[in-house]
């Protein structure tokens, strides 16, 4: 168990560069996107803290043991250091200690942020406590000391993952306010708090804390303890019968205090170089929300943002995904600050100005889409700052439904995400015939694949909804009839309801899912294509024939390697992206004659030679059919709020049959690293002048942009 649960050895490491784009913004640009990069790094901490117990203290292990070895030697590489006395390290346990803390940082915690399965050191618990004793520093020792238990432990199995405390489970979200195991919140009483307070507390800036047996406190994230501005009015206490009779839930204000007080000072300093009143408004709201502890005043910016069409400098910031809390409705810190790629927005204009045409394409009838498609801003950035666990390649945003339903959204495509590449090597599990095209084509693919997702995967869809007592966005008496059974539904949201809390720990997964399937099902379409420079003649684009089929291929490989996230001992996935695109395969592999998509392999025991075999002559015939078939039973459920029908399909789709999880074990002996990005930092002078400052694309490099960072 231990050895899968090694840090990556030799991760591919790219520089997020945008300097280019920073220094053709003007003073006033400049300085807005500095403080809004110091805001969204002030919230690394909070990440850290929503991840594991023991996730802040090894970061600031972390920082230390690099400053205090490089305050010896400050111009030799941190790797030679180490290698050297005092700390006599060999060459290849120097390079995993290096290893380690870049793959931390990269995290921002020691748990993976693609997968939730935690990481531990390569190198020997008692080789790195010796190192850390070499630096004679007392006070590095004590604190190495009250971490390293926790950064190597790998029992009992189950705290290996994210997950629910009661199951064993490690999350930041319900932290313990004692030691003691008799305390342990439980699914069901998170469930009852969010029932209790759902309708006056939004929960994305909340963690819970159980005191007792029937004594909760919800902690609001905001930078003063006694707010000016609070969502619940005066309540700050509530009953929750779905625990017990005498069971109480006490809000209170102030979690992450010193950061959350940081990054509203931050962006009180951005407001100042907004670039008009809508962008001002939109800050404001902002230090409204992260001063005070107010997702209303959040939710309020995010209406502001999506008006604030085609900015030079785009922003998002907050607590905005949930995928990490176990609950799926508690949101993890990230920030955005990107410049805009032009040249790449003009294509993703014309994909905009074309979407209600491919909208109509899909698999559902008018009744199941939005009364009124408000195109949305989409535009390529390339990321200056990306604050987070993890780096996406592209974003629509913002999650809440009734602000995407009546205001609109914006899709964002992460130019520099996308265009990082490692050196070349060979793909595990695709064919060596396959191999030179997959190369050639897997880039821009997947560019296609996420403006789709992005735009008419996420952007697509009615929620039928009863918006307030007596009055409907559709007709009860004569409801919209699904495609599925040709029924009318007999399902929809009721006031209050949302997609998140109705579907509950699925949701994130489930809508990922519902979008890769846009995605895959449009991207057969040739003139969606053409969009993208790919045509019948495009040698230099890609041949749109070409494209499509390494579309497929990218996907059913994507499936395969997904096995990787799913624990096979708790039938848990840690991943919600690849737990979709794993049950994509299963359909792929399922559907008809089952001669779409197959594994092939000659040995049998250890699955060596596994590869992937796609038939592109049935792309059409079988692979969009049977996208077609599982998207429209997803759509369905999710508009029409059928939580028994959606859930029961995508628990089936998403379990792991035997036949497929005899090949965890190969998949996970090919895994290859995932890619880590070096970002730069952003300092002002006293002159007043910016200066853009960009790192070494190298481990040491990825260290030494955290300790500059100064969170």
């Amino acid at each position: 168990m231990a050895n899968q649960l090694y840090a990556d050895s030799k991760a591919p490491v790219s520089l997020l560069t945008a300097k280019v784009h920073f220094e053709n913004l003007t003073q006033k640009e400049k300085l807005y996107a500095h403080y809004f990069s110091k805001a969204a790094h002030y919230g690394t901490r909070i990440v850290l803290r929503q991840v594991s117990p023991e996730s802040e203290a090894i970061f600031d292990f972390i920082l230390s043991f690099y400053e205090t070895v490089k305050a010896t030697s400050a111009d030799t590489e941190f790797v030679n250091i180490l290698i050297a006395a005092p700390y006599s390290m060999s060459d290849e346990d120097a390079q995993y200690v290096v290893e380690y803390f870049s793959q931390f940082l990269s995290n921002v915690g020691n748990y993976k942020s693609f997968g939730d399965v935690k990481f531990i050191p390569r190198v020997e618990r008692s080789t790195l406590s010796a190192a850390v004793a070499a630096t004679a520093n007392e006070s590095l020792v004590k604190a190495f000391g009250k971490i390293e238990a926790a950064m190597y432990e790998t029992q009992p199995g189950a705290s290996v993952l994210l997950g629910y405390p009661e199951n064993g489970h490690v999350t930041g979200y319900y932290p313990s306010s004692t030691s003691s195991a008799d305390v342990i919140i439980t699914k069901s009483e998170i469930d009852a708090i969010h029932d209790a307070i759902g309708g006056v507390y939004l929960p994305e800036n909340t963690r819970i804390v159980k005191e007792s047996a029937d004594r909760f406190c919800l902690l609001v994230a905001s930078g003063v303890e006694t707010p000016d501005v609070i969502d619940g009015g005066v309540q700050t206490e509530f009953a929750v019968p779905g625990i017990s009779e005498s069971a109480k839930v006490m809000v209170k204000f102030g979690d992450h205090g010193r950061e959350m007080g940081l990054i509203a000072e931050s962006l009180g300093r951005a407001a100042e170089f907004a670039a008009n009143a809508t962008q001002k408004s939109m800050v404001d709201k902002y230090v409204v929300a992260f001063g005070q502890g107010s997702m209303q005043a959040h939710k309020d910016s995010q209406r502001y943002w999506v008006k604030d069409i085609g900015p030079t400098v785009e922003t998002d910031i907050g607590y905005i995904e949930t995928y990490r809390d176990p609950a799926g409705i508690r949101g993890e810190w990230e920030g955005l600050i990107a410049m805009v790629n032009a040249d790449r927005t003009r294509t993703f204009g014309a994909l905009v100005n074309n979407a209600r045409k491919y909208i109509e394409l899909l698999p559902w009838g008018k009744e199941f889409e939005k009364d009124v498609f408000t195109p949305p801003d989409f535009t390529s950035l390339e990321v200056m700052t990306f604050a987070g666990s993890g780096i996406p390649a592209g974003i629509n945003i913002p999650n809440y439904d009734d602000i995407r339903q009546t205001i609109g959204f914006k899709n964002v495509s992460l130019g520099n995400v996308l265009s990082a590449k490692s050196a070349n090597e060979k793909v595990p599990f695709v064919k060596e015939c396959d191999a030179a095209l997959y190369e050639a084509l897997r880039g821009p693919a997947f560019e296609v694949q996420v403006g789709i997702h992005e735009l008419l995967g996420h952007g697509s869809g009615k929620l039928l909804s009863e918006t307030a007592p007596g009055e409907f966005n559709f007709s009860p008496s004569s409801p919209p009839v699904s495609p599925i059974d040709g029924k009318p539904v007999t399902t929809f949201y009721k006031p209050g309801q949302t997609w998140g809390s109705t579907f509950g720990a699925i949701s994130g997964s489930y809508e990922e899912c519902r979008a890769e399937c846009v995605a895959m099902y449009l991207a057969t379409d040739k003139s969606l294509l053409e969009i993208f420079g790919h045509t019948e003649s495009s040698t230099e684009e890609g041949l749109a024939e070409d494209v499509i089929y390494i579309a497929y291929l990218l996907m059913a490989r994507a499936g395969l390697v997904a096995l990787e996230y799913w624990d096979p001992a708790t039938k848990k996935w840690g991943q919600p992206h690849m737990q979709a695109r794993f049950s994509i395969l299963k359909q792929f592999l399922e559907y008809g004659d089952r001669s779409f998509v197959k594994l092939t392999y000659s040995d049998s025991e250890t699955f060596g030679d596994l590869e992937i075999e796609l038939d592109r002559t049935k792309i059409l015939s079988h692979g969009k059919a049977a996208v077609r078939d599982y998207l429209q039973q997803l759509h369905v459920y999710k508009s029409s709020g059928d939580v028994v029908r959606g859930t029961e399909l995508y628990l089936d789709t998403t379990s792991v049959p035997p036949e497929l999880a005899r090949f965890r074990e190969v998949v996970v002996r090919k895994k290859m690293p995932r890619r880590q990005f070096v970002q730069g930092n952003t300092f002002v002078g006293q002159d007043g002048q910016i200066e853009y400052r960009e790192y070494d694309e190298s481990p040491e490099g990825m260290i030494k942009s955290f300790v500059e960072r100064s969170v």
